[in-house]
């Protein structure tokens, strides 16, 4: 649900535009106000999971994001659309690191995985299908139903929360970061804003200059604020781990590149190769096949290469698959298309999976919740940065008229296709060693000492 709903309006914003009588440039606010509030709140996931259980968080971060997307539905003007969207970005910023949090805890190192795997696959597919599914609720019903979708939904996921999940919680509670978590918080949603609005044309660009200007204090102050705190909202510690820093930095780096993807291919379809929004949505569609395809063989790949061989030798092909993007054309065979996608989903997927597992592989177990708070940060600001600089990307490279040329989207496909390999050699520094215990890389080979 909290992945489908960063883009499953993407392809309604016409429709919803002229339902509410505005025009469509101003729904950006539907988008930019659940990723800002998205990255305001994913902070105090792990402290609420310490201190009320992961199981009461959890279930409350569903009921929360199902009554924000009921909500959204019945909006009927875009100041009601954009405080429902904010009320479902609160529920989802406690979704997915609580839900990591649950993983984490429940299942051995030596299965962590496997368990990645499957958690790792609604952050990829979700993307992919929001667009075709909008534009099939859309063509086919009525943009409401893009919210009301989540109630059938978020209903079953309480009852099987409450069927199947322990409530764990820890045993020594500390005291709320306030002071950290407003600090962070305006810088989180400064920087975010900032980049959504990079290149939109909607704001003087004194206000975007201020708003990195405003984020880059708050983010400071926090740093300064960390060092001095034994409990801050965000542990910033955490990054002396190795594994740890080079899963969430060198990754999310190569994730920002990524996760550009399945913003700009729906538009080059549509805009570039002249589909309509159904049709682009069902070929971007197979790199969502290619998501779930790759998990037998993802843990295979871990225990014979390791992590340090795959995440680099990875990064170098998502390079060289994100670069031949720039082939395609309206006169291209779609089976070739639906093919390549399909490659890109793989690739694409065992990047992804790869650096989370490291990021957690040597997390102690004291630590977990605010490694999932941290992580999923990181994770969210890479998703909105990805987006945001491809956009900004595709506003300078296109000519006034507003309609980009097949030329503009090759040039913002080369440009994105260099940042995974720009992150690439972030990963060397690792050691064979690293996260032997969830990739079991050589482990049979190990040696005991004499």
């Amino acid at each position: 649900m909290e992945q489908l709903d960063s883009t499953i309006i993407t392809t309604a914003i016409p429709a919803m535009a002229k339902s509410l009588g505005t025009e469509p440039v101003r729904l950006s606010l539907a988008i930019t106000s659940y990723i800002l509030s998205l990255a305001v709140f994913i902070p105090i996931s792990g402290w609420f999971a310490d201190r009320f259980g992961s199981r009461r968080v959890f279930c409350a971060a569903i009921i929360v994001f199902t009554t924000g997307s009921a909500l959204a539905g019945f909006a009927t003007s875009l100041s009601m659309l954009v405080a429902t969207r904010v009320l479902q970005g609160m529920g989802g910023a406690m979704l997915s690191p609580v839900g990591r949090l649950i993983l984490l805890r429940t299942f051995p190192k030596e299965d962590l995985a496997r368990a990645m795997a499957y958690v790792a696959m609604p952050a990829l597919i979700g993307p992919t299908v929001g667009p075709v599914l909008g534009g099939f609720i859309t063509t086919y019903f009525d943009w409401r139903w893009i919210f009301y979708v989540n109630i059938p939904v978020g209903c079953i996921g309480i009852a099987l929360a409450l069927r199947y999940v322990e409530d764990f919680r820890a045993t020594t509670q500390s005291r709320f970061d306030l002071r950290g978590f407003i600090v962070v918080g305006i810088g989180l949603a400064t920087l975010q804003f900032g980049f959504e609005n990079i290149g939109r044309h909607v704001l003087p660009p004194t206000v975007i200059v201020a708003a990195f200007a405003a984020a880059a204090l708050a983010l400071s102050l926090f740093g300064w604020h960390v060092r001095g705190h034994p409990n801050p909202v965000l542990d910033l510690g955490l990054f002396h781990i190795r594994t740890f820093r080079i899963g969430t930095l060198a990754g999310g780096i190569c994730r920002t590149g990524m996760n550009s993807v399945p913003f700009m291919l729906p538009l080059l379809f549509q805009l570039g190769f002249g589909l309509s929004a159904l049709h682009s949505g069902l070929l971007t569609f197979a790199s969502a096949i290619g998501s779930i395809t790759v998990r037998p063989m993802s843990s295979t790949l871990l225990r014979l290469l390791g992590f340090r061989r795959l995440l680099f030798a990875n990064a170098i092909v998502v390079t060289f698959i994100m670069a031949g993007l720039t082939l395609l054309s309206p006169a291209t065979p779609h089976w070739m298309i639906l093919g390549y996608l399909l490659v890109f989903g793989v690739v694409r997927t065992t990047q992804f999976n790869t650096s989370n597992m490291l990021a957690y592989s040597e997390i102690p177990p004291a630590l977990l919740s605010r490694s999932t708070s941290l992580g999923s940060t990181m994770q969210q600001l890479t998703l909105g940065f990805g987006v945001s600089i491809s956009a900004a990307l595709l506003d300078t490279v296109m000519p006034h008229t507003g309609v980009p040329t097949l030329h503009d989207f090759r040039i913002v496909f080369l440009t994105m296709a260099l940042i995974p390999l720009l992150a690439s050699p972030g990963f060397l520094p690792l050691a064979e060693t690293d996260g032997v215990e969830v990739s079991r890389h050589r482990a049979r080979d190990v040696q005991p000492a004499r």
